[in-house]
């Protein structure tokens, strides 16, 4: 009788997330008893966006159950790029404060490269500093974008030593892909970043030990495109219509990744579901900078928090 192939284990990204916090939170504690250092994290958000506004609450809250200094930065709508820059120029020069995050996106009026491009690489916890993505290029310390840091702790956690995987990354996004490849490289990995004028993707894809999805487009990575029992990473977040007629009809959506997840998941070893998977990471990977930062700016060498 023939047997059946085993489904893919799912990664839990939630209950990974949720102990990280934990380690972090005890890693702040420990700097602000042996150093005096309370790590701060500053976020800036401009404009009444329900969505930004609501994760913007979410880091507030978890930046304090963390035992980190958290300061919001509410600004209206009609706040001028300079009275950003200004703010921003405030938090630089702030002691106090490790981490600054403007929330994005920003109103039509401001340009959002200026106003990231005005934080201090070493509090810019995102690492999206032009300084931050050559520091992660050459291998120098500096701020990791959160996403890519998360799916690699994820990755490590599973798997262990990456030395020596295939990785194929979809998507070369200055967010996510490329940074996710120079991780990847750091690792000691093989890897290529596939993008939309790749040559037979499914074919590539089906060389990798380690897949990244990070392209932006519903369920487009499908079952068959997956080499058996390989570790597959979906960052994608794509709302789409309900199943359900009538939700539909309604105008309900659900949330579905850059991956076939249903399909997938016969055929992979291990897998991110969506939600559930990447997601959660990026709140606790913020921590995780704001805490690096917090050390280096006190000459203290942070505690290895990715295992």
């Amino acid at each position: 009788m023939a047997v059946e192939p085993a489904r893919a284990s799912v990664i839990d990204g939630k209950a990974f997330s949720q102990t990280l916090v934990e380690r972090v939170a005890a890693a702040a504690a420990r700097l602000e008893s042996a150093h005096g250092v309370k790590p701060g994290l500053a976020v800036v958000i401009v404009g009444e966006d329900p969505a930004s506004q609501l994760y913007v609450r979410n880091k507030g809250e978890t930046t304090l159950k963390a035992g980190m200094r958290s300061d919001t930065h509410r600004l209206p709508v009609e706040t001028t790029q300079d009275e950003l820059l200004a703010l921003i120029a405030q938090l630089n020069a702030d002691a106090g404060i490790h981490g600054i995050l403007v929330q994005l996106p920003l109103p039509k009026h401001i340009d959002s490269s200026a106003v990231l491009d005005a934080i201090s690489p070493d509090k810019d916890v995102d690492g999206f500093h032009v300084v931050n993505a050559g520091r992660l290029a050459v291998g120098l310390p500096g701020m990791i974008p959160c996403t890519p840091l998360g799916s690699l702790m994820l990755l490590k956690d599973q798997l262990g030593d990456l030395s020596g995987l295939n990785a194929v990354i979809v998507g070369r996004s200055n967010i996510v892909g490329k940074p996710m490849a120079q991780l990847l490289l750091g690792e000691s990995c093989t890897v290529t970043i596939a993008h939309s004028r790749t040559r037979d993707l499914p074919a590539l894809c089906r060389t990798a030990d380690i897949l990244v999805a990070a392209v932006g487009r519903p369920e487009m990575i499908k079952g068959d495109w997956i080499k058996p029992g390989a570790a597959v990473i979906d960052v994608g977040i794509n709302r789409v219509s309900s199943r359900d007629p009538v939700k539909a009809a309604e105008g309900k959506t659900r949330v579905v990744g850059d991956v076939d997840f249903n399909e997938a998941v016969e055929v992979a070893g291990r897998i991110t579901p969506v939600p559930g998977g990447v997601g959660p990471m990026t709140i606790a990977c913020l921590l995780a900078n704001t805490y690096t930062a917090a050390c280096r700016a006190a000459g203290v060498d942070p505690e290895e928090l990715n295992g």
